[in-house]
């Protein structure tokens, strides 16, 4: 049996305009932060969840960005948030986070949920 330990400061990168988004919806307060979990849902097994959250939730992990947001990630969540990618896209007058996730190996058909591959499969 082996153990993975994952380091939360390489779990997840945040992309400029995300950083920007994150501040904008933490409304510059000195005691908002994101939370980012992962709830089983779908069609295909889990969905992304962000949160605005005013203190530490029991068991995450901190990331402190750039510009002051702390990003707290879900522990359990961890290890299938490895390498993940958190993009802010405007496509016209649509935006929407994007999460690119090189753990994710099926979306289901409206995007909302995404499978995770067993490990050794």
């Amino acid at each position: 049996m082996s153990v993975e330990i994952v380091d939360p400061q390489q779990a997840v990168t945040v992309s400029e305009a995300a950083l920007r988004h994150f501040g904008e919806q933490c409304g510059g307060s000195a005691n908002a932060a994101v939370f980012l979990s992962l709830k089983e849902s779908g069609c295909t097994g889990y969905m992304y969840v962000l949160d605005l959250v005013s203190e530490q939730p029991e068991g995450s992990s901190l990331i402190e960005l750039e510009n002051g947001v702390a990003l707290y990630l879900d522990g359990k969540a961890l290890p299938l948030l490895q390498g993940t990618k958190i993009d802010y896209v405007r496509n016209g007058l649509n935006s929407e986070l994007q999460f690119h996730n090189p753990n994710a190996r099926e979306y289901c058909g409206c995007g909302e949920s995404f499978s995770i591959s067993e490990a050794g499969s």
